[in-house]
């Protein structure tokens, strides 16, 4: 690792209100970060149902985006049958791959997902019209035209706008709250998966999906365990993972069976029956799975820790990483406020040489997915950074960006939190999201 990687990284941008926590309205906070595949255009949703959409500025040097479009994708709702309000907060983004000049992404709230398409459309008006201004505002009628006087209508391009369409809507199939969706492979099907049961859909049939994990018990009082996250693998269109929240990750093969019953892999650490405690459940729950770019590895986020996993090898994970080992001593008053259930996501860099995961007071950490014991490198999602930027100082944005964290945080730190984070699919660049601000960070 270069010596000098860390103080590489630098604050590159931020879109939001810079304002303070109590400013924050509950609908602004992001609650889905998500880069396409070409790393050109970056989605964000938030927990009002808004997707908004950035387009990479290629004016500039580095890496800058600009705002896009905006679009409500999801409307509160309400389940009758169950006397239930569904938010319209966005659990997940998930773009599609580009085959024209159109893009198509998903979205889902715990309920519904969509199939969004945003594309730029052309407004014309019309010209040469027969009729005069003075007809058209009630004037007086105009003298009879010659049929050499007819003029053919013709339009002109006045503006271009950019519109979203939802073209498909994918509901009524899930009884409890969707937490992940993945796209294929193939580009033709998808999966959506919530606490008991993932559903796999055809992209182009709203009305039907087939259900290929099913880990309800017939009696719920036997509930162990529920589903957490679930990913298609990047290549073999067969292959996809699940994790649950006894801390185990299953990879499951569709061609063993219609229901994926039966796993092809488990991949789980024998658990350690001297440090239990009544802790021990639920900060082993695997918060977040992603495979990397080429499929051979899976990284995993509990609450402690962030694990590294050769797909050839079950037993134990390649590498540990502790993330939250200074809060080991917290474990009480972190239950007691709800923040020992908080969900961080991971990412793997485009290489799959770096591993990308969030903690408090707004730090994100960059790790080294080289097996050798490799310091990580600590970010902050800072107001400061914006500040120095726009102050125009390059040595206070790099210091504003890199810090140290502390252990001492008091409740308002933990409620500033990178939970979702996003990294380019070709370059060292990321997008995390910082309560109701999408901070950008670049080594170009």
């Amino acid at each position: 690792m270069d010596a000098d990687h860390e103080h590489n990284w630098k604050f590159a941008q931020c879109f939001g209100d810079k304002g303070d926590m109590d400013d924050i309205t509950e609908a602004d906070i992001i609650s889905a970060v998500e880069f396409d595949h070409t790393g050109d255009y970056l989605a964000t949703g938030d927990r009002g149902g808004r997707v908004v959409l950035f387009e990479r500025n290629e004016g500039k040097r580095g890496c800058e985006y600009k705002f896009y479009t905006e679009f409500q994708s999801h409307e509160p709702e309400f389940d009758y049958l169950k006397s239930l309000e569904i938010e319209e907060k966005i659990n997940k983004i998930k773009w599609l791959k580009r085959q024209n000049s159109a893009h198509f992404l998903l979205s889902t709230n715990d309920k519904t997902v969509k199939l969004w398409k945003v594309y730029e459309k052309a407004v014309k008006v019309v010209t040469d019209c027969n009729i005069t201004n003075d007809v058209r505002l009630g004037g007086a009628e105009p003298p009879a035209l010659n049929v050499s006087d007819l003029k053919l209508p013709t339009t002109t391009h006045h503006d271009t706008i950019v519109a979203a369409v939802p073209r498909r809507i994918y509901a009524n199939a899930h009884a409890y709250h969707i937490n992940s969706i993945s796209v294929n492979s193939d580009g033709e099907t998808f999966i959506s998966g919530d606490d008991l049961r993932i559903n796999l859909w055809n992209l182009n049939v709203s009305d039907q999906s087939f259900n290929i994990v099913d880990i309800k018990p017939a009696n719920m009082e036997e509930l162990t365990e529920v589903i957490t996250a679930a990913e298609f693998h990047p290549i073999n269109c067969n292959l996809f993972m699940y994790s649950i929240s006894k801390g185990a990750i299953r990879l499951a093969d569709m061609r063993d069976s219609a229901l994926c019953d039966r796993n092809a892999k488990v991949f789980e650490e024998p658990e350690d029956e001297t440090a239990k405690s009544f802790f021990t459940e639920i900060i082993s729950s695997v918060a977040d799975v992603k495979f990397s770019a080429d499929g051979r590895y899976i990284l995993s986020r509990d609450y402690m820790t962030l694990k590294l996993w050769d797909i050839n090898m079950e037993k134990r994970p390649v590498k540990t990483i502790p993330i939250h080992n200074h809060l080991q001593s917290k474990l009480c008053d972190l239950y007691e406020n709800d923040f020992i259930f908080d969900k961080f996501e991971c990412t793997f860099s485009g290489d799959g040489n770096w591993a990308l995961t969030g903690s408090y007071n707004n730090f994100f950490q960059i790790h080294s997915t080289d097996p050798a014991d490799t310091p990580p490198i600590h970010l902050q999602a800072d107001k400061s950074a914006f500040k120095a930027k726009k102050a125009g100082s390059t040595k206070n944005k790099a210091s504003a960006a890199v810090r140290r964290p502390t252990t001492e945080l008091t409740l308002a730190d933990y409620q500033r939190k990178i939970l979702h984070a996003s990294w380019h699919p070709r370059e060292n660049s990321i997008a995390v999201a910082a309560t109701n601000n999408l901070f950008i960070f670049s080594t170009l």
